[in-house]
């Protein structure tokens, strides 16, 4: 460690919090050089859907190693990725597996948004991208454009439903029916200042901006607003993908269908590994307009085939919501007792639990200019689960008396994928 803090970079992280040397590791537990086991409850942010060291990752690794097939192999076919890319398939949600085309990247997700920002831009001939507050896409140029806490660059913010510290001082499906809203302005009022852009990009729940799931009918809304302005809609999977959130990818809770995909972290089954997969007629790219190196890693797309196979065959991401049920239930039990967690959110496995300091909590909300939320309101149930589900989780709940407030979002069925503008087509491609 003392060699590590004088050779290598400022921008190391994980490392400066945690003295740890680890030499061995095995499903949920790592050991250090200094013989103490450890529970992993960073799983390599993200990567490790099966632990560490599963044993049919190593198998499909040990595979590939002795058969002699080459580690790398550029953007080359081969029988590695061939399984890799069916198997990939065979978990995307329906209506863009059908039509859809998969573009391998560099190994890390931030140079797949790269190539999804890239993408739309060429497909559309425009430029700006609709992104949201509290986003995290990545560290390179364009990703980080598209984060919450970037500036001077070709984004639009818009306000993520965010129920705990509402944007608009009011939660709940107002909230979300006003952040619908002000995008739909936006896009709608030629004084607005917003020109058309060539994407929206979202991850159905914010990771990096606070574990915030978004409700699913503000996600059918997004996806209604963008299919009718012909606006091609990216979703971010690099956290939420492979089961984290109670289904393979997390768009499916709300039935969506996105016209692009970013996927990375667990695809490639704890081996760098990172794609874009898009609707077929938005393939607009010409030869090596984004290429990389090491797109062709043999050994990362045969771990990642063992693991989506592995998460699928076993549901894995029922399991997921199963116990990410039972843990929010236990949590928020635990906000009960105790004034210093302020909110417990989040979608099968995929957790957050927010710790403030009470007093400040409670003096914020008056001096923004809203009302501060009573206690048993500090935890907003999601809009598409019933009040009975909701205190079916909560025994000692208090009975709620009927409200006459109407629901403001309601459910919309995921329209069709938009068409892409005729004059950008190229040739032989269907409308």
């Amino acid at each position: 460690m003392r060699r590590q803090a004088a050779r290598e970079s400022s921008a190391r992280t994980y490392a400066r919090a945690l003295p740890i040397v680890p030499v061995r590791a095995r499903g949920l537990t790592v050991e250090g050089a200094d013989g103490r086991r450890y529970l992993d409850c960073l799983s390599g942010a993200g990567t490790l859907a099966l632990g560490h060291n599963h044993p049919v990752v190593l198998e499909a690794i040990r595979a590939v190693l002795d058969s002699g097939a080459p580690l790398h192999a550029l953007d080359f076919a081969t029988p590695v990725k061939d399984a890799f890319v069916t198997e990939l398939f065979h978990t995307l949600p329906p209506g863009l597996a059908d039509h859809a085309r998969v573009q391998f990247c560099g190994p890390a997700g931030t140079d797949a948004v790269e190539a999804a920002l890239k993408l739309v831009r060429t497909a559309t001939g425009r430029t700006g991208v609709l992104a949201f507050t509290g986003a995290y896409h990545g560290m390179t140029a364009a990703a980080q454009d598209a984060s919450g806490h970037a500036t001077d660059v070709r984004v639009t913010r818009l306000p993520y439903p965010y129920d705990y510290r509402c944007p608009f001082g009011t939660g709940g499906e107002a909230g979300a029916e006003l952040s619908a809203r002000w995008t739909e302005y936006l896009l709608d009022d030629p004084r607005s200042g917003v020109r058309p852009p060539a994407g929206m990009i979202l991850e159905p729940v914010q990771g990096e901006g606070g574990v915030i799931p978004a409700p699913d009918p503000w996600l059918r809304r997004m996806r209604q607003i963008t299919a009718d302005r012909s606006i091609p809609l990216i979703a971010d999977e690099i956290q939420t993908g492979v089961g984290r959130t109670g289904a393979f990818w997390a768009v499916e809770h709300s039935g969506i269908v996105p016209d692009v995909m970013v996927l990375s972290k667990a695809i490639g089954g704890s081996l760098p590994l990172a794609v874009v997969v898009y609707r077929d007629d938005l393939d607009v790219w010409e030869p090596g307009a984004h290429a990389g190196t090491f797109r062709g890693n043999q050994l990362a797309m045969a771990a990642g085939t063992a693991t989506l196979a592995y998460v699928r065959r076993h549901r894995l991401a029922d399991h997921a919501a199963t116990l990410g049920t039972r843990m929010l239930t236990q949590l928020r039990t635990l906000a009960d007792r105790f004034p210093c967690i302020g909110d417990v959110r989040g979608r099968g496995l995929m957790i957050g639990l927010e710790v403030v300091d009470p007093e400040q909590e409670a003096a914020a909300p008056e001096q923004q200019g809203y009302e501060a939320p009573h206690r048993e309101d500090r935890h907003p149930r999601r809009t598409d689960e019933s009040q009975a589900e909701a205190d079916a989780r909560n025994p000692r709940a208090e009975p709620k008396a009927a409200t006459s407030r109407p629901a403001v979002l309601d459910p919309v069925p995921a329209p069709p994928v938009p068409p892409r503008p005729a004059s950008r087509q190229p040739s032989g491609a269907s409308a």
